[in-house]
């Protein structure tokens, strides 16, 4: 238990000294008006993918790349990471959170992320009490022996090759990104370090994970653990007590984020989606977080940090279509 806690205030921390956790930051981000957000995802995944790979070559700890999520509603086996992830950048879009995110928010008493958390929450019951048995009704058997899951494996590469032709491709992005005026202004301003620092200590938060407790980083399972403690609270089907584990690892979360703010108090903010969006839009976009994540198979730190540091071809899929959902939302709200 006191590994998880530890774990997850670790990571709070660092997305809050990163500041990717504010509304105005993840906004922005879609709206492409600034690249604080991507300088330090990239950096995060970049960091991340080096460390796992190390970690897994001494033979320390293992992981199997990520599934592809298939819901059947599209005939393809990655169409519920499609799905899902465009789920999940809407949500993110009308919110100002991320699934991980809005614990860190939680954390540094961002008003809007409690309205935001609400509708998680209920996206979390809506999904274990309704969608995924209907989407298990649905849902084909897949031959995952003949399933390219990397995309090492997808280009026939060494898988050295390709971490190395991703850690290229990562660190190009990243300057690109940096070369921005308007990224280099949101830099000085939003966190009390740069964000390309502040990805590798989330990357350095999946390292201490990985040695802590052999688990890499994800949160929006506590979603679905809160969805079936209520049915389970509620008497439905099952019969065993739900776990908790990744509960507790989202509140960890939200206290590392808080010590942080005890210690950069500007962190402590109530802009952003608060002044901007009514609090049933934000809630309505934690609800799609809750329910794109779980049909996605995982979220921002599950597919877009741990699964991209796995060179996971489902989790490259969903944190393309996250983007392109949030994007696409966000323009349409203008």
């Amino acid at each position: 238990m006191l590994d998880t806690v530890a774990c997850g205030a670790a990571f709070g921390a660092a997305l809050a000294v990163a500041a990717v956790h504010q509304p105005q930051v993840i906004v922005s981000q879609l709206s492409l008006t600034n690249f604080h957000m991507l300088e330090s995802f990239l950096a995060a995944a970049a960091s991340s993918a080096l460390f796992t790979a190390v970690v897994q070559a001494t033979g320390y700890a293992t992981f199997p790349p990520r599934s592809f999520s298939s819901t059947g509603l599209l005939g393809t086996s990655l169409d519920g990471n499609l799905l899902g992830g465009l789920l999940q950048g809407a949500g993110m879009a009308l919110s100002g959170a991320c699934a991980g995110t809005v614990f860190a928010q939680n954390g540094s008493g961002i008003r809007s992320s409690f309205h935001a958390l609400g509708g998680a929450m209920v996206g979390g019951i809506v999904w274990t009490g309704f969608l995924r048995p209907a989407l298990q009704r649905r849902r084909k058997p897949q031959n995952t022996t003949t399933q390219k899951l990397t995309v090492d494996r997808r280009l026939g590469l060494g898988r050295t090759t390709t971490l190395l032709l991703l850690e290229t491709v990562f660190v190009a992005a990243i300057g690109v990104a940096a070369s921005s005026s308007s990224s280099t202004m949101m830099s000085r301003t939003q966190g009390p370090v740069h964000p390309v620092t502040g990805g590798l200590l989330i990357g350095l938060a999946q390292l201490f994970s990985i040695l802590l407790r052999k688990t890499m980083l994800g949160t929006s399972t506590a979603f679905e653990e809160f969805g079936d403690s209520f049915w389970w609270l509620a008497g439905g089907a099952r019969t065993t007590r739900p776990s908790h584990k990744n509960m507790l690892f989202a509140a960890s979360l939200a206290l590392g984020s808080y010590l942080v703010s005890l210690r950069f108090p500007t962190l402590i903010t109530n802009g952003g989606m608060d002044s901007e969006s009514s609090p049933a839009r934000v809630a309505l976009g934690g609800a799609l977080l809750a329910i794109g994540s779980r049909m996605a198979g995982g979220c921002t730190s599950g597919h877009g940090i741990s699964g991209i540091s796995l060179m996971s071809v489902s989790s490259f899929v969903t944190v393309a279509a996250m983007f392109a959902g949030g994007i696409g939302v966000t323009s349409a709200l203008g």
